[in-house]
């Protein structure tokens, strides 16, 4: 597969185009931002990490019938995917009060949710990525009914069997998001599952395992980060 010119980069991420318009390598950078990117730095190994995390997980979700962009890793950094029009909505799940939402409600972080709880964020880094509703979705003309049943639907299902597998591993998922995007008629689950986005607890001590040892300045962030991937892709990772 023969890697063409830059796409786009985002924080974390750069897209390139491939010799197939249909498909694009998505390469996993080491730098981290916080707070609307106000803080930055750089997690040693965080882009390898990340790139082992979300094909093992990708992987697992396409083997529950859950279609995503994943095609195959293709190096430490590069994973190839399909290309996608992305839905402007990150889809946030939360299985316990933690982040925004215990600072939005007055919610003791670590207070498990009778349910899981789904957010809709604008996908727009100049608003700082707002909370919307469906209405608000209808406004933008971000996507339709259909689709936005369809997100539910599929984010549910999505933390269903993230829990499962993760819980077998000794780890919780408190929340993550979700990105998604069209495909040739079809909605995939796009972007990365990785400790940049999920916040990952230890289930027996609770300890954090994701970018919030970052956010924090908690410290051992790498050490957090290999020990996440050690235990979702093996001895290996």
């Amino acid at each position: 597969m023969e890697r063409r010119g830059k796409i786009y980069e985002g924080k974390a991420k750069i897209l390139y185009e491939t010799d197939n318009p249909d498909l694009v390598i998505q390469y996993f950078k080491d730098e981290a931002t916080a707070f609307d990117a106000q803080k930055r730095g750089i997690i040693e190994q965080k882009g390898i990490y990340n790139n082992r995390i979300s094909s093992v997980l990708f992987e697992y979700l396409g083997k529950q019938r859950i279609r995503t962009h994943f095609v195959q890793q293709l190096s430490d950094r590069e994973m190839l995917v399909k290309r996608l029009e992305i839905i402007k909505i990150e889809v946030v799940v939360r299985n316990m009060s933690a982040g925004s939402l215990s600072k939005r409600l007055g919610l003791e972080e670590g207070m498990p949710l009778a349910e899981p709880v789904l957010e809709f964020f604008y996908k727009n880094d100049a608003l700082n990525d707002p909370l919307i509703n469906d209405d608000h979705v209808r406004l933008l003309n971000l996507a339709t009914p259909q689709e936005v049943t369809a997100l539910r639907k599929r984010a549910v299902l999505v933390n269903h069997h993230l829990r499962e597998f993760l819980d077998k591993r000794d780890l919780i998922l408190v929340d993550f998001k979700l990105e998604f995007g069209r495909h040739h008629g079809q909605i995939l689950l796009g972007d990365e599952i990785t400790p940049d986005g999920c916040r990952l607890w230890d289930k027996q001590t609770l300890e954090k395992m994701d970018k919030d040892r970052f956010r924090r300045d908690l410290g051992k962030v790498e050490e957090a980060y290999q020990e996440v991937c050690h235990r979702i892709c093996g001895d290996g990772a």
